[in-house]
C-alpha cells in the first residue's frame, strides 16, 4: 500500500509539472525573417508568434530588435487580443543590414500590471545586404507611380544605395 501511495505522489508531481511548463509558455516563435521592400526602399524585422496558451486580457508584447545601425534596441510595444492565434510583430524600417550576421531580439509578454508572463530570445539571419536596395522608394504616391527622383525625366535611372553604415 505504501508503493501505491508513493507511485500516485510521484504522478501527481509529473502532473503538476507539466501544468506548469504549458503555463509558462503562451507564446512561441513560428518564424523570423528580413523583409526587403524594393518598391518603398525599406527593410524590416518581422517575427511571427502562435499563441500556446490563454494570454490574460491587457497584455501585451515587447520586442527589442538590435538595431543594424548600432546604438539603442528598436522597441515595439504591442497588444494582444484575445481573438487572436497568431501574432505577427513589424519593426521600423532599418538600415545598414549586413548579410549573415546574425542580429537579436528579445522579447517580453507582460501583463496589464507589468508582470513579465514570458520571455523569448532568437536571432534573425539575413542571406542579403542591404546594399541590394535603393536609397529611394522606386514608387510614390497610391498609384504606385514612378519616383521622378529615381526615374529621371532624360531617361536615366538611379537605383544607387547612398546608405552611410558603420564598417
Amino acid at each position: 500500500m505504501r508503493n501505491y501511495w508513493i507511485v500516485m505522489a510521484a504522478a501527481a508531481a509529473l502532473l503538476l509539472s507539466a501544468c506548469q511548463r504549458q503555463a509558462e509558455n503562451l507564446v512561441e516563435v513560428t518564424g523570423h525573417l528580413f523583409v526587403f521592400n524594393y518598391r518603398v526602399a525599406s527593410a524590416t524585422y518581422l517575427l511571427t508568434l502562435k499563441k500556446t496558451g490563454p494570454i490574460p486580457d491587457g497584455s501585451i508584447i515587447i520586442a527589442e530588435f538590435e538595431n543594424p545601425e548600432g546604438g539603442d534596441p528598436l522597441v515595439l510595444n504591442q497588444k494582444i487580443y484575445p481573438i487572436d492565434d497568431k501574432i505577427a510583430l513589424q519593426s521600423e524600417n532599418l538600415h545598414c543590414v549586413r548579410k549573415d550576421r546574425p542580429y537579436s531580439v528579445s522579447v517580453r509578454l507582460v501583463d496589464k500590471d507589468g508582470k513579465v508572463l514570458q520571455e523569448l530570445k532568437t536571432q534573425f539571419r539575413s542571406d542579403l545586404d542591404q546594399t541590394v536596395l535603393p536609397s529611394k522608394p522606386l514608387v510614390v504616391g497610391a498609384l504606385y507611380d514612378k519616383n521622378p527622383e529615381v526615374f529621371k525625366p532624360d531617361g536615366s535611372v538611379d537605383f544607387s544605395n547612398t546608405d552611410k553604415c558603420p564598417a
